[in-house]
């Protein structure tokens, strides 16, 4: 990656997706900053705007889809994918305004990260 990479927020409550994710994605040359909850991503500080997000579906406290729809007018330009354990998940009509489309979910366990880094770097191009 040239330049300064971009600021992704990955926000799932299992520890080990989180700190896997931050791990692979920094190794890809994003800068990361994660959060166990909706709650927690909806508080971190505005000075470190997030070009894009991973979140899940299934959080404790607010969903993953709640917190995408209470976001996006905060942060219009974010990009969003959806990584859940929630198979055939598909995103409803606030989702799919807020930009998400079936080709940002993808399913726990991912098979093959380098479909979601193509597609985060597709989104943020």
């Amino acid at each position: 990656m040239t330049g300064h990479p971009p600021m992704i927020l990955v926000v799932d409550d299992e520890e080990t997706i989180r700190d896997s994710l931050q791990i692979f994605l920094e190794a890809q040359g994003w800068n990361v900053t994660t959060a166990a909850s909706a709650e927690q991503a909806l508080e971190l500080p505005a000075p470190t705007p997030c070009a894009g997000a991973i979140v899940d579906i299934r959080l404790p406290g607010q969903s993953g889809d709640a917190m995408i729809v209470a976001a996006q007018p905060r942060y219009p330009a974010m990009k969003w994918l959806i990584c859940t354990g929630s198979v055939g998940f598909a995103p409803g009509p606030e989702l799919t305004a807020a930009g998400v489309t079936p080709q940002d979910i993808f399913t726990k366990p991912v098979a093959d990260m380098s479909l979601l880094v193509e597609r985060l770097a597709a989104l943020l191009a």
